[in-house]
């Protein structure tokens, strides 16, 4: 049975933690800030644990993380 491929923008996105867990980034930090409050702003920058939801298929396209 040949490798299987990972899924290169996922692998990007995404880091295992020691657990486990998928850690990602927040969304809505890019562009057309103006208008967010600083607080918002700061909340973005922290990174967050991938939910449960998504968990099965983000390990199918990321088989070996």
């Amino acid at each position: 049975m040949p490798k299987m491929k990972t899924k290169r923008a996922a692998a990007k996105r995404f880091t295992a933690t020691g657990s486990g867990k998928l850690k990602r980034n927040k969304a809505f930090k890019s562009h057309i800030l103006t208008k967010k409050t600083t607080k918002r702003k700061r909340n973005l920058r922290q990174s967050a644990i991938t939910d449960a939801s998504n968990v099965k298929s983000l390990k199918k396209i990321l088989p070996y993380m």
